[in-house]
């Protein structure tokens, strides 16, 4: 299995050395806007501990990692009045993961609407990104 490379975008993104549209963050996990959104309000959830995928990560990060998942998921429906949500993972080069450091997308779905391409839909507008995570951190507050 190919090592987990820590100059990957996500583990440079946890060390603070590029910026993301932060919307949850843990001592353990850390949701972010997705700069390349599928779909309005599209997050991505990742762990702090560097794995590449879920062929690797320890199933004790793998169980807290999907409860953030079912929270942002929740969260993301709700703040977005969305009908549905799409949580997708990919585990390598042949499944169409891009980035090597586990992560989930939590896309928003309305009925009718399709999905952009899957990192070919081109950058968001940062503000547009601040105003969705504006409404999944007040979904998120709700919540709590």
């Amino acid at each position: 299995m190919t090592a987990y490379d820590p100059n990957n975008i996500f583990a440079k993104i946890l060390r603070g050395e590029i910026p993301c549209e932060n919307v949850y963050e843990d001592e353990d996990t850390l949701a972010f806007m997705d700069v390349m959104p599928q779909s309005a309000g599209h997050v991505l959830v990742i762990p702090k501990l560097g794995a590449r995928n879920i062929l690797d990560v320890p199933p004790e990060v793998l169980s807290t990692l999907i409860l953030r998942v079912q929270k942002l998921a929740r969260a993301a429906k709700d703040g977005m009045g969305a009908d549905g949500v799409t949580v997708t993972q990919f585990n390598e080069s042949a499944s169409g993961q891009s980035v090597f450091h586990i992560h989930f997308h939590v896309i928003p779905r309305w009925e009718g609407i399709g999905l952009r391409p899957h990192a070919g839909g081109g950058m968001a507008d940062p503000a547009l990104l601040k105003a969705h995570a504006d409404k999944i951190r007040a979904a998120l507050a709700a919540d709590s």
